[in-house]
């Protein structure tokens, strides 16, 4: 039986001491999703929406003691604990989104710039994510910690996640033997791409293409596929390369489940000018070019459909909330707002302007939030 987020968002401990709560701490959190999906950046905002719609908000039972001011949401929300609170969000992704058989579970990084506080010596928050290509929609986040890299923050995200029967694709930082093992035990499959972090994998690989490619493949065992996109006075051609010949790679049973190797070659023609890049992966997927392809290709989809939407239609990089975990806290619920955006197939609009018609059109915007209101 699926659960609604307000029964999932139950497992976080309210900070506040019981007899001085005024404002349910669930009320706060829906609140927030709410504003931000309607537009709201920040705390006063979230505030400023409240008190817009508060009649409306009681009706679906919340706010009977009226709107909390900006600074109490601030307080509270960024009291909350993080980790709780991602648990939460993952635990109702998992209730709502369902992964079919070769989905792309697209894992990857992203800093908020402006989340740095000079004065604690604070760095910027870093979130690594996890994103259902085909759905378009986040399933978990994990907060790097400081002073550290993906590399820890990886597997405890993918710890949280379903894995069966997706495919996990990871750019170089993520190519770890530990990692590959993780994916594997959760009856998943993976394509990491392979760069210097690795140099001894990385220039076997390397060695083994270039010398096939020497011999134009006529005795190397592999499988090929080609696209060609034309368009805005640029021709780009998008080669790939799979082989399960492993005899050049060293101890290539000491990555769990391996089964093949990648090349993806971008020749991009605009005006005189010609560039190439190629890239190289590990794969625990049989060699099919055309699988293998849909994998890298989906995998920067992460960048443009989710990074890139974050900071232009939720301007991310631009938030300066510092306070507490108040940067991880509204991290989560952009991506909550996001996510029940892209779920909306009533507008053909984008999610900048999706979030434009909720701001201006409560019934619009009921519509998007209903999968948390019931």
């Amino acid at each position: 039986m699926t659960q609604s987020l307000q029964a999932h968002l139950s497992i976080i401990r309210d900070p506040r001491q019981a007899g001085k709560v005024i404002h349910r701490l669930s009320d706060i959190v829906i609140l927030s999703i709410c504003a931000t999906v309607s537009g709201a950046e920040g705390w006063l905002d979230i505030e400023e929406f409240g008190r817009t719609h508060e009649k409306w908000l009681q009706s679906h039972g919340m706010f009977g003691n009226g709107i909390p001011v900006d600074d109490t949401i601030a307080r509270v929300m960024s009291m909350l604990n993080p980790k709780a609170f991602q648990t939460a969000f993952i635990a109702w992704m998992r209730d709502v989104t369902t992964l079919t058989q070769g989905d792309v579970i697209a894992v990857d990084g992203k800093t908020l710039r402006r989340s740095h506080d000079r004065k604690a010596k604070r760095a910027p928050l870093h979130m690594v994510s996890a994103f259902a290509c085909r759905n378009g929609v986040v399933l978990g986040q994990e907060r790097t910690a400081e002073k550290s890299n993906e590399i820890t923050a990886i597997p405890e995200l993918l710890a949280l996640l379903e894995l069966k029967g997706c495919i996990v694709t990871i750019d170089a930082m993520g190519c770890q033997k530990a990692i590959a093992k993780q994916i594997k035990a959760r009856k998943g499959d993976y394509v990491l791409a392979v760069k210097d972090n690795q140099p001894t994998l990385h220039e076997a690989i390397v060695d083994w293409f270039d010398s096939a490619q020497a011999h134009d493949f006529k005795h190397a065992q592999h499988d090929y596929y080609e696209q060609v996109d034309k368009g805005h006075g640029r021709v780009e051609v998008r080669r790939y390369w799979v082989s399960e010949d492993l005899s050049g790679l060293e101890a290539p049973e000491r990555w769990a489940g391996l089964r093949s190797i990648g090349m993806a070659e971008n020749e991009t023609h605009k005006g005189d000018k010609r560039t190439v890049e190629r890239r190289y992966f590990i794969s625990s997927l049989a060699a099919n070019a055309c699988e293998f392809a849909h994998a890298v290709r989906n995998h920067w989809g992460i960048e443009n459909r989710l990074h890139w939407v974050l900071d232009m239609s939720f301007r991310e990089d631009e938030c300066r909330v510092r306070s507490g975990d108040g940067a991880e806290i509204l991290s989560v619920v952009r991506h909550i707002a996001l996510n029940l955006l892209r779920q909306d197939k009533t507008s053909k609009r984008g999610i900048k302007g999706k979030r434009y018609k909720a701001a201006l059109d409560i019934n619009y915007a009921a519509k998007v939030l209903d999968p948390i209101l019931q």
